[in-house]
């Protein structure tokens, strides 16, 4: 007669299968490899890092910090940051699981800033320049009133030192704790990038994944010239919704880079490796 196997000789084994597999575990260093979102690929992590945190095998563009992306950015030790200390209030009161003010308390610790954008004056091969960087890593990028204050500090210093303008958007949309609050930054960073036109500086707007909402429907779009990276999804209301709304199928690759490309809502699309190449001409041909 075969032998059974009793309930608890059965966890016990489990149990030794369970501490050989973490022993073997313990003995890989953390942090090392990093799996693909898009196409599954592992990549040895200080590759990636070489690469502009780019995927070698799929060029999918990882989300980047507004720390990482000024270094990949500026020259050396250029970045001046201004207004820094601005921070959100929750001046309505707003509450839903927990309050605003919670929310933002949290933020601030996950995130090491202050808010969802960061702002100064820099020097991009030699060429100075008023530089705006927005971080995904802070509710979503979402934009509430200190993200349109900051925003309108930083054109109104490039219009005094007479610098261009560079803005990269990553962002969810208007912030919904500050109701119309959010939704009135779309007006004034329109406004003051009006006011920058008139002076004839001009102003680049770079679009990274994801850039939506109230962000794209007002200074993201704006730009002198608009950059995205590939792949970027860049839209007011997102595919879902589109769908839910018009009950219709949208095309393949609809809201996303290469497509807003081809119907003339951007001017280029291009990979993160040469951004910094990029950016340095459009300099050098606006100074001319």
């Amino acid at each position: 007669m075969a032998s059974t196997l009793s309930i608890h000789d059965w966890f016990k084994r489990k149990q030794q299968q369970k501490s050989a597999y973490s022993r073997e575990r313990l003995d890989i260093p953390g942090n090392v490899w990093v799996k693909c979102f898009k196409c599954g690929q592992a990549i040895y992590a200080k590759d990636l890092e070489a690469n502009s945190k780019v995927c070698p095998k799929c060029q999918y563009h990882f989300k980047l910090t507004s720390a990482e992306r000024i270094r990949q950015l500026t020259d050396k030790e250029t970045f001046e940051e201004i207004n820094p200390n601005l921070t959100s209030k929750n001046f309505l009161n707003f509450t839903d699981a927990k309050s605003y003010t919670a929310r933002i308390e949290d933020s601030i610790l996950k995130s090491g800033l202050k808010d969802a954008i960061r702002t100064g004056l820099a020097k991009i091969n030699g060429y100075d320049v008023a530089l705006g960087i927005m971080d995904f890593s802070f509710m979503g990028g979402s934009m509430g009133s200190v993200v349109g204050e900051k925003i309108a500090r930083l054109v109104e210093a490039a219009i005094e030192n007479k610098f261009p303008v560079i803005i990269f958007s990553t962002s969810g949309g208007a912030r919904m704790q500050e109701s119309i609050m959010s939704l009135m930054q779309m007006a004034k960073t329109s406004a003051v990038l009006g006011r920058l036109r008139e002076t004839g500086l001009p102003y680049v707007s770079v679009l990274t994944d994801p850039t939506t909402g109230g962000v794209s429907a007002s200074f993201a779009m704006l730009g002198d010239v608009n950059i995205a990276e590939p792949n970027a999804l860049i839209c007011f209301a997102g595919p879902r919704v589109i769908e839910q709304t018009i009950r219709q199928k949208l095309p393949p690759g609809f809201q996303r880079s290469e497509y807003l490309l081809e119907h003339g809502m951007l001017d280029i699309v291009i990979d993160r490796n040469l951004m910094k190449e990029t950016l340095t001409k459009l300099l050098k041909f606006f100074k001319n």
